[in-house]
């Protein structure tokens, strides 16, 4: 969590354009989402609870919010249109963040609506 911290404020201080001390830390944050993943999945499994499915929230918005600005990056040609699909993709991972937590808070939450689907 400290290196994503640090991300933002290297980020923040270069105007918006990341040097590669800053790159260096987004991608290693990515891999620090994509491990952590892999073993907060099967402990949700193991261990359902509120914890589990807020840290999923997190998590998985944050993965997907990262795939998504780079598919972005990639496929979206053109300043203000590529801004404008950053924007979008924010708005799309704030909404989904926030889905998540009213759906754990107001309902049975990720780990047991999944096994809910796999009683089906």
């Amino acid at each position: 969590m400290a290196n994503l911290w640090r991300l933002g404020v290297l980020c923040g201080a270069q105007g918006g354009r990341a040097g590669s001390k800053a790159s260096s830390l987004h991608w290693t944050g990515e891999r620090v989402v994509s491990v952590l993943l892999l073993g907060l999945i099967p402990a949700a499994y193991l261990n359902p609870s509120s914890a589990m499915d807020y840290s999923l929230a997190a998590a998985l918005t944050l993965h997907s919010h990262w795939g998504l600005g780079q598919v972005v990056t990639d496929y979206v040609h053109g300043d203000a249109l590529q801004k404008t699909a950053k924007a979008g993709v924010l708005a799309l991972s704030a909404l989904t963040f926030a889905g998540l937590c009213y759906f754990n808070y107001h309902d049975v939450g990720i780990c047991k609506a999944v096994a809910m689907l796999w009683k089906l």
